[in-house]
């Protein structure tokens, strides 16, 4: 079975001074459908540049990556844009949503961008919403919810185009410990869907929620092991 998610001898050179600086050095990854991968790593080792190759925010300098049966590397800017539109969702520490907005028109924002008509995007946008529990704050600006709500916004706006991946940065980074435990359990009901999580984090109890962690250092995998 081909792997959702298949990274082959993947190095990221920086050229600084005349020298070669590897962010990522001849890594090797694979991730199915369905999986919930926590990368871990303290700062310097990767895992960041790891997520943004994932992502297609970025470019390996050399190696292969084929994401659900596409050679990534052969993509144009265009492509990429239209492959992170249609499959992936991206979460982070900071949430990003736009304080002038409302929640829905916040989870809306993404599925204008990729042509969603009208209609189709409230509802759409009233599902996701309320599959995350804010059903009843539909209406509320960022201001007007706790951290923990707003998380659950940007993980909405996420899940907005139905992405078979999500992609988490530090997502429970700015959150309380009791918040951030329900994030986790709201990840795991979403795995439980079909969807791959990928949450990449230095926090071990995040990590620990998850049913497969990869331990970076020096822009290599340290250890791969299921939970």
């Amino acid at each position: 079975m081909t792997s959702l998610i298949d990274l082959r001898s993947i190095n990221r050179v920086y050229e600084m001074g005349g020298e070669s600086l590897y962010a990522l050095k001849n890594l090797t990854l694979s991730i199915d459908t369905g999986s919930y991968v926590a990368i871990m790593g303290t700062s310097g080792s990767g895992k960041s540049t790891l997520m943004n190759i994932v992502g297609c925010l970025d470019r390996p300098t050399s190696g292969s990556y084929s994401l659900d049966g596409v050679d990534i590397l052969r993509c144009s800017d265009d492509q990429l844009a239209e492959v992170r539109n249609a499959k992936i969702g991206f979460v982070f520490q900071q949430f990003n949503l736009l304080a002038s907005m409302t929640a829905i028109d916040n989870v809306m924002l993404p599925m204008v961008y990729a042509g969603v008509p009208k209609v189709e995007r409230y509802g759409r946008a009233v599902q996701v919403l309320e599959q995350v529990g804010l059903g009843s704050r539909l209406n509320h600006r960022p201001n007007q919810l706790s951290g923990g709500q707003q998380q659950r916004v940007s993980i909405a706006r996420a899940l907005a185009n139905k992405p078979s991946i999500l992609l988490a940065d530090e997502p429970t980074g700015a959150l309380d410990s009791h918040t951030a435990e329900d994030t986790m359990h709201l990840f795991n009901e979403l795995v439980s869907h079909g969807i791959t999580i990928i949450v990449v984090t230095h926090d071990q109890d995040t990590a620990d929620h998850a049913r497969r962690i990869v331990r970076m250092r020096d822009g290599e995998i340290l250890d791969d092991s299921d939970c």
